[in-house]
């Protein structure tokens, strides 16, 4: 729940707080770190900036790059990186803290360019793809410009502590799920259910690790909201690219979706509500095309369990207090501060 300016004015209009308190209650939250910055225009600047030139020298590389060899691209990446950590103690230092985020995260983005172009120059590189293949296609060779860049993210982000430095650990973990299958299967291009097998087992293995983020910084900043992002979107991504003609299986498929729903109110990550309810919608669609497809009680009994969630719905709200204060006494004392940390939020 975010507290406004205008939260505060009703308090002082319903004679909560005095005039003098609800000043000194608003400057207090305004100044405390753990807030976190407002998204404003000045905000959408620094991150549609960022943005640019991380992408200009990651997403959008062209072949022209390629003339530099290997030593060029590899001095060009290291004195980029270089800038990018420089540009990050001199916001760190002024106490612009999304500026200097944005260039951490510049800097680690250097790192596969880099990598790139000392296995170019070494002579390691083991076939004609080039760099802004890396972003595009699944090889299993990029697998050595991902550990670097791990690495690197892992190092900058115990130095500078700040949340969006976990957004390019968190998209090369993503990458690795994909790029490990041809590795693991031994072939070139294995074939499509193994590839979204791996993605299903490393996404849950992702989402673990976020929880287990979320659990550890539960006091601090929001450190697990890329990690739970892309470990979600690789096991939910691998699970439904799953082919079975067993309508069972499509029924637990069903299932695991709406466990992603309860998860996802529980732990309060809407990653997870989404796909849960997209999951469940692709279900739904497929019982109204091919099982029920000529049924007229199919309509009805979705009519039916509609008016039962949201008589579930009422239920809870009426009795929420009650019902979370109950389950949340049967968990772990540091997953209780985790749960009450999100909803005082």
């Amino acid at each position: 729940m975010k507290i406004t300016r205008t939260d505060i004015d009703a308090a002082v209009e319903d004679n909560i707080l005095s005039t003098e308190q609800a000043d000194n209650l608003f400057n207090f939250l305004k100044d405390r770190p753990s807030v976190g910055p407002s998204f404003d225009f000045t905000h959408v600047l620094y991150y549609l900036g960022g943005m640019i030139a991380i992408g200009a020298m990651t997403l959008f590389m062209n072949l022209g790059w390629e003339s530099f060899g290997g030593w060029g691209v590899f001095v060009i990446a290291l004195v980029y990186g270089v800038i990018g950590l420089k540009l990050t103690k001199v916001f760190q230092s002024r106490g612009y803290a999304i500026p200097a985020g944005i260039c951490a995260v510049f800097a680690v983005g250097m790192t596969p360019l880099a990598i790139y172009g000392l296995q170019q120059a070494l002579g390691f590189w083991p076939d004609d793809s080039v760099y802004r293949d890396y972003h595009r296609y699944i090889k299993w060779h990029w697998i050595y410009m991902e550990l670097g860049t791990l690495a690197a993210g892992m190092v900058v982000a115990w130095r500078y502590q700040y949340p969006f430095l976990i957004m390019p650990i968190a998209v090369t973990l993503w990458y690795m799920s994909m790029d490990l299958a041809p590795m693991l299967a031994g072939m070139d291009r294995p074939d499509y259910e193994f590839r979204a097998l791996v993605s299903m087992y490393f996404g849950l293995l992702m989402v673990f690790l976020a929880f287990w983020v979320d659990i550890r910084a539960r006091h601090t900043a929001d450190y697990a909201f890329w990690l739970y992002l892309f470990g979600v979107m690789a096991f939910w991504g691998g699970m439904s690219m799953q082919h079975s003609d067993s309508e069972l299986n499509k029924f637990i498929y069903f299932c695991i979706n709406l466990v992603m729903i309860g998860i996802g109110v529980i732990v309060v990550r809407r990653v997870f509500v989404i796909f849960g309810a997209l999951g469940g919608s692709f279900y739904l669609g497929h019982l109204a095309s091919s099982v029920f497809r000529d049924s007229w009680l199919f309509p009805v009994s979705l009519t039916a369990i509609g008016l039962l969630i949201i008589y579930l719905g009422i239920f809870w709200q009426r009795h929420e207090k009650a019902l979370t204060q109950k389950m949340q006494s049967l968990l772990p004392n540091a997953l209780r501060e985790l749960l009450r940390s999100k909803v005082d939020s």
